[in-house]
């Protein structure tokens, strides 16, 4: 093997290790979720499981069918909590009817109670 072709492996290697690299922790967590998405010309709202959640998203069981990019609401309470969360998120990744959504954007009283429900959870990475 030359050396510019060790060269492009090593960098390929790093580029794979970054995009893997997460910015915020995820934490293990299971609670019953509603999703709502536009189907056609109506909304549809669909029972979900949170498998796992961060400060910037939350990972979704869900049986149905969401594309990439897609923008659905997501409504929950936190487990111990009665407060109700409603929150516009993306879908961002998929690997069958587990979905990784992006918030699209938390209130500075949503990431510090996030933060508080973390520290009695099992961090996944």
């Amino acid at each position: 093997m030359s050396k510019p072709e060790l060269a492009t492996k090593s960098t390929d290697s790093r580029r794979d290790q970054d995009r893997r690299r997460r910015r915020h922790s995820r934490f293990r967590t299971d609670f019953r979720i509603i999703v709502s998405h536009l189907s056609g010309s109506q909304y549809v709202k669909i029972e979900g499981r949170c498998r796992d959640l961060s400060e910037a998203g939350i990972g979704i069981l869900l049986p149905t069918e969401l594309a990439s990019g897609e923008v659905a609401g997501v409504s929950f309470c936190l487990p111990g909590s009665s407060v109700a969360w409603d929150l516009r998120a993306v879908v961002r990744h998929r690997r069958g009817y587990h979905y990784g959504f992006e918030f699209l954007a938390l209130a500075d009283e949503q990431r510090t109670e996030l933060k508080n429900y973390f520290k009695v959870l099992e961090t996944i990475d």
